[in-house]
């Protein structure tokens, strides 16, 4: 019962739709991945990602491969997001980890 709770938020979570072609990358990020990662890259239901975080540590290509194609229970956004939605979504979360 508790697995079924836990993949509808989820589910619930990533829900959002796509976000505007223009939008930025503080945008994307408030709109597709604040909801499990939180408001400041601190980490809800998905891991951190602000300052000190593990995925300060590792490079773009890796932060893109996940944001693409997912993992473990985080969904892929592949047909969400085009390629520069991708780069400015990456940009803003290394800004605020001050990379």
């Amino acid at each position: 019962m508790r697995l079924l709770a836990a993949g509808l938020v989820i589910l619930t979570a990533c829900s959002v739709g796509r976000p505007p072609p223009d939008a930025t990358g503080e945008e994307i990020y408030a709109q597709l991945c604040s909801n499990c990662h939180g408001d400041e890259l601190e980490g809800r239901i998905g891991p951190s990602l602000g300052p000190g975080s593990e995925a300060e540590a590792q490079p773009d290509s890796f932060l893109e491969l996940t944001i693409l194609h997912g993992r473990g229970r985080m969904p892929s956004f592949s047909s969400t997001l085009d390629a520069s939605q991708l780069e400015r979504l990456i940009v803003y979360i290394r800004e605020v980890q001050g990379r």
